[in-house]
Formats: C-alpha cells, structure tokens, sequence
C-alpha cells in the first residue's frame, strides 16, 4: 500500500524543477509561436507543426468502434478532430461518393505517441489486438497549427511584452460593426497589433477603436483612435430592445452596457398613455422603446449630433407620434417640461395623438383546400388607429447623466409652482443615474454608498430627510465600472413641498 503523503509533503514534491518542466512542455506544446519583437502582424509566423500517429481503416466502420472502446488512446484537444481525412481532393474541387476516388479516414492517436514505433510500447494488449484484427495501419502524421487555429488572446500572448501578460486586452464592447476597447498607456505602444488581432478574430467586426482619453466634454463624447480595419464609416446600426438606432459613433454618447438598465426602466416603470421627459435622451435608447409601447415621450439632448440622430431614430422606428424631441440643457428642458407638455396638447386635436396599429400578415392553414376560382379583387384595407390622450401630468423624469445628473436635481423646486391653481393629482416619479467612487484604501458596504449618494440628491434639492426620508429611495446597482466606482440608478416620487416651492435661483 502506497503511503499518504501530507499536503505540504505533496505540495512541495508538486514543485521539484523535473515535474514542473514536465508540465511545461505539456502546455506549451500548442501554445503558439513566441515572437515578442513583432510589432506589425505577421500571420505566417504562427506555423507550427505537431508529429503525431493516425490510425487507417481499410472499413470505415472501425472508426467508431475503436474511438469509443480505446477512447483514452485517441487525440483529445480542443478545436482539433480526432477524425481526419487522409487524403483529401485538391483545393477546389469536390469528391463524390460515386468516385474511385472516395475520402478516406483516419483517427489520430494521443500525442503521447509521436511514431508508430512506440505503438506496442503506449497501446494496451486489447489496442493492439483490435488493430491487428481490423487489418488497421498506423502511419506517421504532422498536424500543422496555424494562425487560425489559436484564439485572441493566445496570439497576444506570443507577441506582447512578457511584464505585460497579466491582463492581455481582449475585452471590448461591440455597437454595430464598431468593436471599442479602452487600452491602458501600457498598451498604448501596440495597439495597432492588437486592434489587428482582435478584428481578425471576430467576423462580426470590420472596425476596432481605442479610447484616447476619458470622456471630457458636456456631450460625453471622447477622442477616439481607430487602429485597425476601416477608419472611413464610423455611423454604425445598433439593434437593441426591438428597435434600430442609427448614429455616429465618434460624435454621440452610447453604451452598449446599457441595454439591460434601458429595458428595466421602460418594461417596469413606464405604461401606455404616461408621460416620460428623458432630460438626457441620447440617441433614444429609452425614449424610442418607450414610444414603441405607446408611452408619450418628451425626449431631449444638449448634443446636436445626439439630437439629430435622436430625430432620425424616432422616424426609423415609426414613433414620431408618441415622442417628440427637444435640443435644449437639461435645467431648461426639465424647468419648462410642463409648459412643454401643454404645448403638445394644445397642438394636437383634441389633446389627442393617432397611433397606427401595426397589422400582421394572416398565414394560410396547411391544410387548407385551394380552388380554381379567380382571386377576388379586393380593396387595400386601410390601416388601424388607435388615439391616445396626452395627460396633463408627468409620470416619469429619466436622467442618464450619472457624471452630473444629480447636479440637475435643484431644478425640480418649484416644478409646479406656477401651477397651484391646475391639480396634479400624482407627483413624477426621477430616476437619477449617477456614479458613486471611492478610494482604493476604503471599505465601504452598498448601505454606505447609499447613504452618500442620498446626501448628494437631499443636497441638490436643498431639502431634508423629513421632505424626502431615505427609505422613500429605490437604490438599482446599474453596473460597476470599474471596482471603486459603482453605476446606481436612483427612483423617489418627487415631493410635493419641494415642486410647489419657490424655483431655483
């Protein structure tokens, strides 16, 4: 009986030079090629040739057989068929089945056997005797790796500097054919090899940028370098929640991390027939899906890019008739949202907007029995319409601006203020996004970074914990941007003291 070695024992024999170099050689041999002074993609380098057996079978059939009952002697790699052909037609052109000339295959063996002289020295008596019985051939066989074999991140690993191989770059976000990566000043260097890579390794992709910098100005854009593929169409087509977005990405906010917190807000807080400002509305991610369910929405963007883009999406998803788009800063647009809204009213008949009713097509049955009757001539039906009343109220502000959205909140007091003689007789509902960072050397729970972010919001409103208590606030993480620096998205029903009371100076 062997002995049983403790764990700091076995730990220490685990680490002997002979075992971990065994170990190394075991993983390294279908890394890639190593060539760390690559500073322009050379494909052609990443060639690497694997000695390996394969097993012929004058029947086909004994393929099968031997992979399932000698499965522990046959090649186990990922992206690589244990099964091969061993001799197929020339490039172009097609072999038929009618053919003399049919494929033959071949199974390839564990690596551990590299030529058929070790056969009888690796493989069980039982192997070999199936081998023998089945007339099989085994024949030497060199399985070229190449460029396209190994993934991303394997490539960069071969080729940037090793003091930077802990976190290889390979994440990035996608908006439509668009891949964004936000490189830190240590890859700066090779970002053109790495955009390279990165494009070569994901079909769906024919342009990868890197941010420059951080986002810096008022409309949350920022200085970005394309570093590889096409640099001469950055208006991309971002399918998201139902609807089509179409914009310039260099020149408009867009986060394709979003799309989660976009469909929160719109399925579970906004209904048909409420009203929705969206103070920083983007290209409309929430407005255009709110408007597609009937919302009525007042959406409105500083940016002049944003809120052209904005108009284009609204008439490329058919809305026009539930939002409708203002170019003003979000303090104004928010200060004059209720006369906004009365201006809408006044302009559309009757306080009410016609919403056509999208038709679907009628399938005929399977079953159904065709006739020789001419078709009847039939007059095109006229589409449906629905009409929705536009409310006197406001349900909903959104104020995705989490850099400095709460720094807009002061401009709720005295919403209402010159309206006391017109009843509200529900206040909004404000879902501020905002960031909440803290330092690296603090600790802090979610209750904590909630108690924050509700001192800045009762600061921005110049109010107190009896007009708004704590627990009157609806705390969603949205994401973490990074680990000091989570993403909340804040709700409270704004009360009614502090729409009533004098406005902001």
């Amino acid at each position: 009986m062997l002995p049983v070695l403790p764990l700091r024992q076995l730990h220490l024999i685990l680490r002997t030079p002979f075992l971990n170099s065994v170990r190394c050689i075991m993983s390294s041999k279908y890394d890639p090629p190593v060539n760390r002074d690559m500073k322009t993609l050379d494909r052609s380098f990443f060639a690497k040739q694997i000695p390996l057996c394969v097993v012929k079978f004058p029947e086909p059939k004994n393929i099968s057989v031997f992979s399932k009952q000698f499965k522990d002697y046959i090649l186990r790699v990922p992206r690589i068929p244990h099964v091969i052909k061993l001799n197929a037609p020339p490039v172009g052109e097609k072999t038929l089945a009618c053919d003399n000339g049919i494929v033959i295959k071949g199974v390839l063996l564990t690596d551990e056997i590299s030529s058929p002289s070790q056969i009888k020295e690796k493989l069980s008596p039982e192997a070999l005797r199936f081998l023998d019985d089945a007339h099989a051939e085994v024949l030497p066989y060199i399985y070229t790796l190449d460029y396209n074999y190994w993934k991303a991140e394997d490539i960069l690993k071969a080729v940037l500097p090793e003091d930077h191989l802990e976190e290889i770059p390979t994440g990035f976000t996608i908006t439509g054919h668009i891949a964004h990566l936000n490189l830190r000043s240590e890859f700066k260097p090779y970002d053109s090899l790495i955009g390279q890579v990165i494009l070569d390794k994901n079909n769906k992709i024919d342009c990868v940028v890197d941010k420059v910098s951080s986002i810096a100005t008022q409309f949350r854009t920022f200085p970005m370098k394309v570093i590889a593929g096409k640099c001469d169409n950055l208006i991309v087509e971002q399918k998201e929640s139902n609807c089509t977005f179409k914009f310039d990405f260099s020149k408009v906010y867009w986060n394709s991390r979003l799309h989660t917190e976009h469909d929160r807000l719109v399925s579970q807080y906004f209904k048909p027939g409420q009203v929705v400002c969206d103070v920083f509305a983007g290209v409309g991610p929430f407005a255009v899906p709110a408007g597609k369910k009937d919302v009525v929405v007042l959406a409105n963007d500083l940016n002049p890019e944003s809120f052209k883009y904005l108009k284009e999406n609204i008439a490329l998803n058919k809305v026009e008739s539930t939002v409708k788009p203002f170019n003003l800063d979000g303090a104004e647009f928010i200060r004059r949202s209720p006369e906004l809204l009365q201006e809408w009213i006044q302009k559309e008949e009757n306080g009410t907007i016609k919403v056509t009713i999208k038709q679907t097509r009628k399938r005929h049955k399977k079953n159904e029995v065709k006739t020789n009757e001419l078709p009847v001539t039939r007059e095109r039906e006229q589409p449906k319409i629905k009409e929705i009343v536009i409310p006197n109220e406001i349900s909903h502000f959104v104020m995705n601006l989490p850099d400095s959205a709460i720094d807009f909140l002061g401009n709720f007091v005295g919403l209402y203020s010159n309206m006391a003689s017109q009843s509200i007789s529900q206040m909004p509902w404000v879902h501020v996004h905002c960031f909440e960072k803290y330092g690296n050397d603090e600790e802090l729970s979610m209750d904590e970074l909630h108690e924050r972010v509700y001192r800045r919001i009762l600061s921005s409103l110049g109010s107190t914990p009896e007009v708004l208590p704590l627990d009157g606030l609806s705390f969603h993480l949205v994401r973490k941007v990074s680990p000091t620096k989570p993403m909340f998205c804040v709700s409270f029903q704004l009360p009614a003291s502090i729409a009533y009371a004098a406005g902001p100076v």
